[in-house]
């Protein structure tokens, strides 16, 4: 699949989102890079690039305090290669797309990991 194509699976996966989250989303990116790089690999405790599909950097909300003001957006990174080498057809990467985007989404409003597990969005 061509980059333009995967943006527009990315940009149709925000699209998706209910509004409610949409209007929500405060001070956050949405990237597409290819691979996370080696501090992100070490952040995430993983330690090869075909291992991490996405990425939350940043402060989450629930954490922000009365200080949290003029500082660079979030971001959200979605990696594309990682995607695409786990999916066989392109309604699978839409599928794998969707449910990324949604789960960084996830901590940027600091859900964490565990929490993802508890109610199933694994």
């Amino acid at each position: 699949m061509k980059r333009e194509a995967f943006e527009r699976l990315v940009a149709e996966a925000l699209d998706n989102l209910p509004e409610d989250i949409q209007h929500a989303l405060d001070n956050v990116d949405v990237v597409i890079e290819d691979w996370a790089d080696g501090g992100t690999l070490r952040r995430a405790g993983l330690r090869h690039p075909t291992q991490l599909l996405g990425f939350y950097h940043g402060v989450p909300r629930t954490k922000r305090g009365r200080g949290y003001n003029l500082v660079l957006p979030d971001k959200i990174s979605i990696y594309r290669r990682p995607i695409q080498m786990r999916a066989r057809t392109d309604d699978e990467v839409r599928r794998i797309v969707q449910r990324v985007v949604r789960h960084e989404i996830a901590h940027h409003f600091g859900i964490d990991d565990a929490r993802l597990r508890d109610i199933g969005a694994y």
